[in-house]
């Protein structure tokens, strides 16, 4: 049990080695299986400590961590490490008949492979209390993910896999430059002892060149308008499973990790109170809700739809960071909860009429419902939370940011949020009309309902978002947990 921590990632490391040693199809989506559907159980009892004890320090090497590595755990990253790690638990048996239909079988193997290097990344991403190491893991999970995005069928996953690699090397060398100056600042790179040694110089240029270099970092991985043109193309390109796996957690580590510096290192006074970065916040993040959404609407692959949205989504985030309040906060967690489990519902469920249907083409999908009414009803249930229709998850979420905005006197940004929920209706139904409404396509009549494989893990992921919308006590508390953790400063 003292080892839990340091298992959360050594666990899918060597899950990836087997992966790459096995070589065969079977064999290696069994290790991937094995490995997803461990690591939640140890995210589960990591976050219930933290919730029950208070903070779980792991030393690495028994080492004291103004020498070595800290393995930390609270609320605020068990909570990730949860949604992580569930996700990754979902897509397992989802993965195996929808990487064998799109991926040659000699690059199945190293398909798992990089997933689990990918899931080994953002596990240790998010646990690790240690600037460095926290490098380290982004990097092992880029560099996974860009071979997820390439293996690809089609070319210009290639491209996109490219951009993506370019773009991810700014974003990490401005983090690390970002870090340097801190350590020179603060003489450590633990994240604690960095947090009490900066307060002494937190106005001097170094720490706020810091603070620039690793927000503009950060946000490159996490894809903050107007830094997310790698994202549109890596989503839609990029193998169904893959898409899933990085819609769903990927963006949701990286705003951890710029969570974590804002609030915890940096602190929410000095951030929010002092430096201009509520204002340009709340302007990039309002830009994303609307231009994204908007570009949505033209889309006519359904995929690179759900991509731009994705962008959109994570203005919602960020806005609720922006807001820097408990109720906003709150509404900022409660929305990470929810684009998880919605975009993963609603990636998988494209994935499924990819599996039968051959394309995911809008124009191609009509009347698909009639032969995958299974399917294309999960992906209505899930396109409901995205517009936050009440009884879903998604409209938890926004109830909050819309509160938090009152509470802030933003009127304005409380109209601004319920308006772009009629952007996100319109390029929902544009998908929901084409699949239910629209005479039979030659496509939609050759399909048939996705095998059952498939369908459970959709309909899980579809299902919680009515259960956690029903009882929003449950996600809300905990996120309400969270935004007293960062409030309250280094724990």
């Amino acid at each position: 049990m003292q080892q839990l921590p340091v298992l959360q990632v050594v666990i899918p490391l060597l899950g990836a080695l087997l992966c790459a040693l096995v070589r065969r199809p079977l064999a290696a989506w069994l290790v991937a299986t094995v490995v997803s559907w461990t690591v939640p159980v140890i995210a589960v009892v990591l976050l219930h400590e933290a919730l029950v004890d208070g903070v779980v320090s792991y030393h690495l090497g028994g080492w004291d961590p103004s020498l070595g590595i800290e393995y930390r755990v609270d609320v605020v990253n068990g909570l990730i490490l949860v949604i992580v790690s569930v996700i990754a638990a979902v897509i397992a048996p989802f993965a195996r008949q929808s990487v064998a239909a799109e991926l040659a079988p000699e690059r199945v193997a190293w398909f798992y492979t990089m997933y689990l290097l990918s899931l080994a990344g953002m596990l240790g991403i998010t646990i690790t209390g240690d600037a460095f190491n926290a490098f380290v893991f982004l990097e092992i999970s880029s560099l996974s993910s860009y071979a997820l995005i390439a293996l690809g069928r089609d070319r210009r996953a290639l491209v996109a896999a490219y951009q993506y690699l370019i773009l991810g090397t700014i974003g990490a060398t401005f983090y690390v430059i970002g870090v340097g100056l801190l350590y020179v600042m603060t003489g450590t790179l633990n994240l604690g002892l960095m947090a009490e040694r900066v307060v002494a110089v937190e106005t001097t240029r170094p720490v706020i060149a810091a603070l620039a270099f690793i927000t503009v970092g950060i946000s490159l991985k996490l894809a903050l308008f107007p830094l997310h043109v790698w994202l549109p193309n890596a989503y839609a390109y990029a193998p169904s499973t893959a898409t899933v796996f990085l819609a769903a957690t990927s963006t949701k580590v990286a705003i951890y990790l710029l969570t974590r510096f804002l609030f915890f290192v940096f602190g929410a006074r000095f951030v929010f109170g002092e430096m201009p970065v509520t204002p340009i916040f709340v302007a990039f993040s309002i830009a994303a809700i609307f231009v994204a959404a908007t570009v949505a609407v033209f889309q006519s692959d359904a995929k690179r739809l759900l991509a731009y949205s994705s962008v959109a989504q994570i203005g919602y985030i960020t806005l609720g960071l922006a807001l820097a309040t408990t109720t906003g906060l709150t509404g900022g967690f409660v929305h990470i909860i929810a684009h998880a489990l919605t975009k993963a519902a609603l990636f998988m469920a494209l994935g499924a009429i990819m599996f039968r249907a051959g394309t995911v083409a809008i124009d191609d999908l009509g009347g698909i419902g009639r032969t995958m009414p299974l399917t294309v009803a999960a992906l209505t249930v899930a396109g409901l939370s995205l517009i936050g229709i009440p009884g879903t998850i998604g409209f938890v979420s926004k109830w909050y940011l819309v509160v938090a905005s009152f509470e802030a006197g933003w009127w304005w940004l409380a109209f601004l949020i319920v308006a772009s929920s009629l952007i996100t209706l319109v390029y929902v139904g544009r998908v929901v009309e084409a699949a239910w409404f629209r005479e039979p396509t030659a496509v939609a009549l050759a399909a048939r309902e996705a095998p059952a494989a498939m369908l459970i893990p959709i309909w899980l992921l579809a299902g919680a978002t009515i259960y956690l919308g029903l009882d929003a006590g449950r996600a809300a508390g905990i996120a309400g947990k969270v935004a007293a953790t960062l409030l309250g400063g280094p724990q």
